[in-house]
Formats: C-alpha cells, structure tokens, sequence
C-alpha cells in the first residue's frame, strides 16, 4: 500500500446539546479536549485534534433519512487497543450497535447521545485484503468477541492511543451513481469495493477513506444547513498531489451532490 494522496484530517460535528456530546467523546472515546472556544470544542489525541463539536440548540435534530452522516470511523492502531476499548464500553454498559468482521477490519459501532455514528476499528495486514485478482474483499461476518478479547493481553483501557486516527468517513447519499461520480471522478478516489447500495472509495491503496450509501437515504436531496449533525470533513492531501487536486475542485472547498462539504487542510 503507497502512500494515500488523501486520508481524514478532522471531521466537524454540528450538536445540539455540546456539553453532553462533548462528554460521551471524552469518556467513551477517550479522546481528549485540546481546545475550547465559545461554543466549539475541539478533541483529539494528546498532540493531533480529530474531532471539532460547534454546539448550538437551536439545531433541528438530525433526521437519519436524509444524506449525511453515517458514521465516523476511528481507526486504532492495534488489534490490542480495540480489545482494550472493547473491556472499556462493557465494564460501562454503553450500548453497541454491532460487532462485524469485514476481512479487510474488525469493527465495532455504536453511536453518541444525538445519533451521530461511530466506528471504532483495527485494519488487518493489507496483505489480507485482497483475492486472486488483485481485488479487495470486504464482507460483513460476525465478529468473533471472544478471540478479540484476548488480544487484550489483561491490560486496561488508557484512552484514545496517540497513533489513534479517523480511518474513514462513511456518508449518506442520494444516489450512488451520482456519489461515484463526484467521489471518483471529481475528487480523484478510487472505487475500492462496492456492495449492493454502497459504494467504497480509497487513495493510496486502502480499502477506504470515504464511503456512500442508500440504505437508509435512497433518493434524498440537498442537506439542510441548520439541522445537526455532520458540518464539515477536512481532507489531508499529500503535498505532491495538493495543486492538481485543487485544480480539478477549483480551489479547496467543495460540497457533494447533497451539500456535505469538504476542505483541504492547510
């Protein structure tokens, strides 16, 4: 795997209750508050920001029908981390979604206090990834907990590791033949792997930085700019790659099809 042209700087959450987002990110997430400005908060690791929260109550919840979030994907830099923070979420009741093996990654999901979803992952040796033909494979299988478990190795969750990163966004959208065309032609990712209403698009090699799907949003149109809910995700671009990726978005910002916006990082 080369190094990806584009990956996940930060991603920006717009919450109605900031306090009690804030929180479960801190406890359940062991990520760490690096800065505080009005009503923003910025978490990450001890050194890397990853998450920015800009609170405001006046938000309309968000509706899971429409395009948007799906969730944000923390990627753990050991199998022993997520066997870690998986004893953590037991010993303290917090409700996970699910649980999956996806050959590429091992997952578990769940979602903060306003229904913004999450991921936390390991990704197996990108040796593993792919078949005969070159393809990466991805599925959906139960994922074995009990094994997980004693990749833990007796040790207690410390929180959010420092090498900690967000591996991947996964979007709703309208429509994955208009999503492929703006994620894959425009943007410049390639089509990893597809399942039936989703689309994966990876840079560099890795089974995916972003991701669209229909299941719950089939047919969805523009997002609306004052419901809470995902503001804004913030791409890092290699260097060598910035000035042609900026040409063909005509500069550093740009929005989707139904209006999920995206930066360049400075």
């Amino acid at each position: 795997m080369t190094a990806a042209p584009i990956r996940i700087d930060t991603v920006r959450l717009r919450v109605r209750d900031l306090d009690a987002v804030t929180s479960f990110y801190r406890d359940v997430l062991g990520l760490v508050p690096l800065a505080e400005a009005g009503s923003s908060v910025t978490l990450g690791t001890e050194e890397t920001p990853l998450l920015h929260l800009d609170g405001d109550p006046s938000f309309r919840p968000r509706d899971p029908r429409q395009a948007g979030l799906f969730h944000t994907a923390f990627l753990l830099p050991s199998r022993g981390d997520l066997a870690r923070w998986f004893g953590h979420v037991t010993e303290t009741d917090t409700r996970l979604q699910g649980a999956s093996d996806h050959i590429v990654s091992e997952a578990l999901y769940l979602a903060d206090p306003e229904g913004n979803g999450i991921e936390v992952y390991v990704d197996r040796p990108p040796s593993q990834w792919r078949d005969r033909a070159g393809d990466i494979r991805m599925a959906t299988d139960p994922l074995d907990l009990k094994d997980l478990m004693r990749a833990a190795q007796d040790r207690t969750w410390a929180g959010f590791p420092k090498g900690g990163i967000i591996g991947h966004v996964h979007l709703q959208v309208g429509d994955t033949k208009e999503a492929d065309r703006f994620y894959h032609d425009t943007l410049g990712l390639d089509i990893a792997a597809t399942y039936p209403g989703a689309s994966f698009y990876g840079s560099g090699g890795y089974h995916h930085q972003l991701a669209g799907n229909t299941w719950n949003s089939r047919g969805a149109g523009p997002r609306d700019t004052f419901e809470a809910g995902l503001g804004e995700i913030t791409l890092g671009v290699d260097p060598s790659a910035r000035q042609a990726i900026m040409q063909r978005l005509g500069g550093d910002r740009v929005a989707d099809p139904w209006g999920t916006a995206f930066a360049l990082a400075q």
